[in-house]
């Protein structure tokens, strides 16, 4: 299992982040041109998730927009695995 950061360790990964922490989440949205780029970003999400075994929550609100919750819910809290899928989410954008 992933050893949980400490909350020093999540700020400084968050320092120059587009990412936010709400509680024992890391948190981001991304607005797109319509709901079929927002959808198709999802799909590329998923994909990558489902490569990776470590699952995001998914929320697509207001037609084109995504906002994308990680976490660690075995470790309970947030470890490097999930900014590591937070980096490779953001390359999908």
């Amino acid at each position: 299992m992933a050893q949980l950061l400490s909350d020093e360790e999540i700020a400084r990964r968050l320092s120059d982040s587009a990412w936010r922490r709400e509680g024992e989440e890391i948190v981001r949205d991304w607005q797109f041109k319509d709901f079929a780029e927002a959808m198709a970003f999802v799909g590329r999400v998923a994909e990558a998730a489902e490569q990776a075994n470590h699952h995001p929550d998914i929320l697509v609100h207001g037609y084109n927009k995504v906002r994308l919750s990680l976490t660690n819910h075995a470790a309970g809290g947030l470890t490097e695995p999930d900014f590591a899928m937070a980096a490779r989410f953001d390359a999908l954008a």
